[in-house]
């Protein structure tokens, strides 16, 4: 049995929403196999009732985010990490 997933990049708009930069770039660890990569790469399901992100190496649940009408609901148990590039401080 096949399940279509989406990549990574569908969380691009909802993490937006959270974070001021661009996270599908960010270098993420798996809790489950160790496994590094960016968030791009992950196995996207839903959208309803919500977002759910898999490692493409062992399949373990990496991160959940849920919206509602007046919050979101990030839960990223299923990460180690998260390596997040900064740009340059200006001086």
């Amino acid at each position: 049995m096949s399940i279509d997933y989406l990549d990574g990049n569908a969380l691009a708009g909802p993490l937006g929403e959270i974070f001021a930069v661009e996270v599908t770039t960010a270098v993420g660890t798996c809790a489950g196999c160790g496994a590094a990569g960016p968030v791009a790469s992950l196995h996207v399901y839903g959208p309803e009732p919500g977002l759910v992100a898999r490692c493409p190496s062992c399949e373990e649940v990496v991160l959940r985010l849920v919206r509602t009408p007046d919050a979101v609901w990030l839960d990223m148990r299923g990460a180690i990490s998260l390596r997040i590039p900064m740009p340059e401080p200006r001086t």
